[in-house]
């Protein structure tokens, strides 16, 4: 029994002795391993290495060896030789700089970098200022400044109204408006106000139309300018209709426009007449006020009257004549007469107004001194459409023009 246990113990004796002495060989182990990293570390090359000769290194490795990180050799590319400054020429300073352009970073704020060829000049690309805008000289009538410009990719009609010129003094102290308008479908009018007052206003506002390319060599582009007074009355100082056929091809381009004034109209060789017109919907009525008329080519005792009739498209659907004035060179009719119309007929209605000279016998239709049309795009232009097109816009309220009479046809 006494030997089994002297056994035992000789046995983990050296058992124990033999574990220290692994542990110390380990640790030895790891001991080196640890230093050899640090010398590799401390004996790393240079940032500046040096060109390589002509042939290249060979590593050796060894069949039943492995090689540690310390026997692969790592150097830069080599630069390729430089000259000195002082040995350069000309033109091989030129091909070094020209090198050093192509290669700049794409991302750098240097013109020149992306474009070696040359700079571009940003002065040739620039909207030029208002003020640098040719003016009319004064004196002249009423003129509008904008631009018109149709972008086919998104179909919108683009309208930038710049400034008006000239405007008469007795508008300098008032607010200037304007109306645009697309005839014939637009009757919602879009409103610009000038900022500032005198005899050139600016406006500086930018419309867009949605309108297709089918639709606008058709359009008209309809302005309006009004003078509001202290009181809040609004008084027209005058109105372009600028066609769009064939003016697309000015786009971006600045264009002055001379205004239609009340004078301009008042100018007919068989004279002019003043309407009042007048349309609620919700009684479905039209009014029509023939107030005077001036500028006739009349016989000392010639007497004249005035008929207007209400037209939708061919059909004449109602005529009402006036008296007749005698005697007179500027005859005051005030002729009212009221039709019944429909909304939805606006569209295809007109106004048809001959100013006769009765005649002794009643069997003969009386000559025509003169007439016009007021109505819609359909019928009318210039003046007569635009008083047609206020009237729509402005329910309720009486709108009064003077209108230049033309020969019948």
């Amino acid at each position: 029994m006494t030997d089994q246990a002297v056994l035992l113990a000789a046995g983990l004796s050296a058992g124990l002795l033999v574990l220290l002495l692994l542990g110390l060989a380990v640790y030895r182990l790891l001991k080196q391993q640890q230093q050899k990293c640090q010398s590799q570390y401390e004996e790393l090359p240079s940032t500046r290495p040096s060109a390589p000769g002509p042939s290249a290194p060979v590593i050796p490795v060894s069949q039943n060896s492995w090689a540690t990180p310390r026997e692969i050799p790592f150097q830069l590319p080599p630069r390729c030789p430089t000259q000195p400054e002082w040995s350069r020429t000309e033109g091989e300073e030129r091909k070094m700089e020209a090198q050093k352009d192509l290669l700049a970073p794409r991302g750098s704020l240097s013109v020149s970098g992306w474009y070696p060829v040359g700079t571009v000049l940003a002065g040739l690309y620039s909207d030029p200022p208002l003020n640098e805008v040719m003016a009319p000289p004064p004196g002249m009538a009423p003129r509008l400044c904008f631009s018109v410009e149709y972008r086919h990719s998104s179909e919108q009609l683009v309208v930038s109204l710049l400034r008006l010129s000239n405007l008469p003094p007795r508008f300098h102290g008032n607010v200037t408006l304007a109306e645009l308008r697309l005839l014939p479908d637009d009757r919602r009018s879009r409103q610009a106000k000038a900022r500032g007052t005198g005899p050139d206003p600016e406006f500086n506002n930018l419309f867009i139309f949605q309108v297709s390319a089918v639709r606008v060599p058709r359009s008209t582009l309809s302005v309006c300018v009004l003078s509001t007074e202290q009181d809040g009355r609004r008084r027209a100082v005058g109105r372009i209709l600028f066609p769009l056929e064939g003016e697309l091809g000015q786009a971006g381009r600045v264009l002055w426009r001379d205004l239609e004034t009340e004078g301009d109209t008042q100018c007919s060789d068989l004279g002019d007449v003043q309407i009042s017109l007048c349309y609620s919907p919700a009684l479905q009525r039209l009014s029509v006020v023939v107030l005077r008329a001036r500028g006739l080519q009349l016989l000392p005792d010639a007497g004249v009257c005035v008929q207007v009739s209400l037209q939708i498209h061919s059909q004449v659907v109602k005529s009402k004549r006036s008296c007749v004035v005698k005697g007179e060179s500027e005859p005051s009719f005030s002729h009212r007469t009221t039709f019944k119309l429909r909304p939805q007929h606006l569209e295809e209605a007109c106004l048809r107004v001959e100013l006769q000279q009765p005649s002794s016998v009643h069997s003969e239709p009386p000559p025509i001194l003169g007439m016009l049309v007021l109505g819609p795009f359909m019928y009318a232009r210039g003046p007569q459409l635009q008083h047609w097109m206020d009237m729509v816009s402005s329910p309720q309220d009486a709108i009064k023009r003077w209108h230049g009479l033309g020969r019948a046809s």
